[in-house]
């Protein structure tokens, strides 16, 4: 894991350049998971949500946050959706940059392919993303990184719109755990400590940039387990 953070924190800068103007005032609200269900199975509607996994593989920057915080949490109520379920891509891209050798070409065609086979699996794959978006630019395809740095780019402040992070009523909400780790080291963290906390929270303990304490942050995964035990209740 340690080795796709050295790719997310070498895009921290980009994610700040991007967002810079757009955080501050962006609504913090915590979800309404029933009237999102509402909203994304309404097929007259704006949050229909084929219409929206449609417009976000299309491979635009026209998505904007209030449709792609839709897209992300109601990813958590489709009926393929289970936050636990493998990579079909068995192939460990992060290790192809743990070595101060920029890649050849050819090892970047490498990266991006098992990266979109991931993200085909998986459209939410933040881990395959970053590391697709670094293998694009290391080839020179910038203009189809900064595709997918928008994309990662408004996933991350959809997460960041559901709430502040600072406690359990101001929890992030995640559709997946990876993404904790994910949203934090692209905000310039490094994690150092990890607890489940009842009913259904996840508190992170993190350092600044320069190894110093920088409090903790907590996430909400409810409807992660709500949706992982209901398809699978022998787990519980």
């Amino acid at each position: 894991m340690k080795h796709i953070f050295v790719i997310i924190l070498a895009m921290a800068g980009t994610l700040s350049a991007v967002s810079h103007n757009i955080l501050p005032q962006l609504k913090r609200e915590t979800p309404d998971m029933e009237q999102i269900r509402r909203e994304i199975n309404d097929r007259s509607g704006q949050y229909y949500y084929p219409r929206l996994m449609k417009e976000y593989l299309r491979n635009d920057t026209l998505m904007k946050i209030d449709k792609c915080r839709r897209l992300y949490l109601g990813y958590m109520l489709q009926e393929d959706y289970d936050p636990y379920r493998p990579s079909p891509v068995k192939k460990d891209l992060s290790s192809l940059y743990n070595s101060k050798q920029q890649l050849t070409r050819e090892q970047c065609d490498t990266v991006v392919k098992y990266a979109k086979l991931s993200l085909d699996n998986n459209p939410f794959d933040l881990r395959s993303m970053a590391l697709l978006i670094q293998a694009l630019r290391d080839k020179g395809d910038i203009n189809a990184a900064k595709v997918w740095q928008y994309k990662l780019n408004y996933i991350l402040m959809a997460i960041v719109s559901t709430g502040t992070g600072s406690d359990d009523d101001e929890a992030w909400w995640v559709v997946e755990p990876q993404h904790e780790y994910v949203l934090l080291n692209m905000m310039g963290f490094t994690v150092v400590d990890h607890a489940f906390v009842e009913p259904y929270f996840e508190k992170i303990k993190v350092k600044d940039s320069h190894g110093r304490d920088a409090g903790e942050f907590y996430f909400n995964i409810q409807t992660v387990l709500e949706e992982h035990y209901r398809k699978y209740p022998e787990e519980e």
